[in-house]
């Protein structure tokens, strides 16, 4: 186990780069085995997932070399074999082999993944997709089995509620059904996009990412592709904006689409944060005063579920009363009572409200732990902010989501250090 430890109160201040979004590499990489040729990825963000996910690779003798922002991975000797259990817990994005395997093999056997506790993040979207497609599917013993005995063919699928991790699925299993597959009500994130960009440029069909409709014809072969650029991630983007905002003193964030930020820049510009927002970056300057807000998570292009927590600190900056009504999941309130901990005034209710009063002394740190990423980047900036030293337990969490962490707010003059937990 992982601490982050903390000295904050230092102003930050200088530029920082934003690597290839998490959210999309943790699809690219499984979808990399549905290709007949070996694949490149660059912009890839050094994060735990990725080590992880190369585990589960090697464990199909699918070979994959990664440094420096570059993933390499060669599929041609691909072979079926049981997954790491261990590596499959340990992220949720694993579920991504279902489609993959699905679309490559025919069949699947994958055991439930694990990942963040943020509640009840069923999987029901995905295996109704997968049966639609022509896919018996039963569970046994935490077990995943998924098999097409007679092949898979196109279908038309509605998904009862917008879910990103479906669509993608949904999509990888269907690049080389006979016929067209549509889903409907599909989730429009711009990794959606990512990873229907990286497939097409492989030869497949795929139409519509981006949309709420998405049509994909199944083709017999992948592969013969250069090099995928991962796009910005828009999370990690928003975490530094509101780092900045709370705690910097001009701050450029670097390699950022700012599309894909405009539901969460508009409300710091709300507030009073007055951000220069050039072509590929953002300027966050020094302020002084700032307003309350309310916030309602909502799918892509609304305010965006993941960004939540880390803009809960700086809304204890603003006069007044903040709110956010968390739509997505309720249950991820988690960092609640460790921002409580370093003297933050902020309640949750069962309902997913979120309520934070203007700070009226400065925080002090403290022990506190990380129960999922984004739940810990809270803390990291609101560990930056405070007075004194906080200690992060559980830094696991955060190093599986932000690329670089420790390296990137040190060049910020942050005081920040990984610590191993002996205890």
């Amino acid at each position: 186990m992982k601490n982050l430890v903390i000295h904050g109160g230092r102003p930050l201040k200088g530029e920082v780069t934003i690597g290839g979004a998490k959210n999309s590499t943790v699809a690219l990489i499984p979808a990399a085995i549905l290709s007949e040729d070996p694949v490149k990825f660059d912009g890839v963000p050094d994060i735990l997932d990725v080590y992880n996910l190369q585990l589960i690779l090697e464990s199909m003798n699918v070979s994959s070399e990664f440094a420096d922002g570059n993933l390499s991975i060669d599929p041609t000797q691909i072979v079926e074999a049981q997954l790491p259990s261990t590596a499959i817990k340990s992220l949720r994005a694993s579920y991504y082999f279902m489609g993959s395997l699905l679309g490559r093999f025919g069949r699947a056997t994958v055991t439930f993944p694990g990942g963040d506790n943020i509640g009840p993040r069923p999987i029901d979207q995905h295996i109704k997709g997968f049966k639609a497609l022509g896919a018996e599917v039963t569970e046994e013993n935490d077990t995943v089995h998924i098999v097409a005995h007679g092949g898979l063919h196109g279908a038309r699928i509605f998904l009862d509620m917008v879910s990103v991790g479906a669509t993608m699925n949904i999509i990888m299993a269907a690049v080389h059904a006979k016929g067209t597959t549509i889903i409907e009500n599909a989730a429009k994130e711009p990794e959606i996009i990512d990873l229907a960009t990286f497939l097409n440029n492989m030869g497949a069909k795929i139409r519509g990412a981006g949309t709420d409709v998405i049509r994909i014809t199944g083709v017999e072969h992948l592969g013969s592709q250069t090099t995928h650029t991962i796009i910005p991630d828009r999370i990690e983007a928003g975490t530094y904006l509101a780092m900045a905002a709370a705690q910097g003193e001009g701050i450029l964030v670097k390699n950022v689409i700012p599309e894909h930020l405009e539901a969460f820049t508009s409300k710091l510009m709300e507030m009073g944060v007055q951000l220069e927002v050039g072509q590929d970056n953002i300027f966050v300057p020094k302020h002084e005063r700032l307003q309350a807000i309310n916030i309602k998570t909502a799918p892509y292009p609304g305010f965006a579920t993941d960004l939540q927590q880390p803009i809960t600190p700086l809304l204890s900056l603003a006069n007044g009363e903040s709110r956010i009504q968390e739509t997505i999941y309720p249950e991820r309130t988690r960092h609640i009572p460790e921002l409580r901990k370093l003297g933050m005034n902020v309640r949750d209710r069962d309902d997913g409200l979120i309520t934070v009063e203007s700070q009226p002394v400065d925080l002090q740190g403290d022990v506190v732990a990380a129960a999922e990423i984004r739940a810990g980047a809270a803390l990291v900036i609101a560990g930056l902010m405070a007075n004194g030293v906080t200690e992060i337990k559980n830094a696991e969490h955060v190093l599986r989501g932000y690329d670089r962490l420790v390296h990137k707010l040190t060049m910020l003059n942050g005081d920040i250090k990984i610590e191993d937990d002996f205890e």
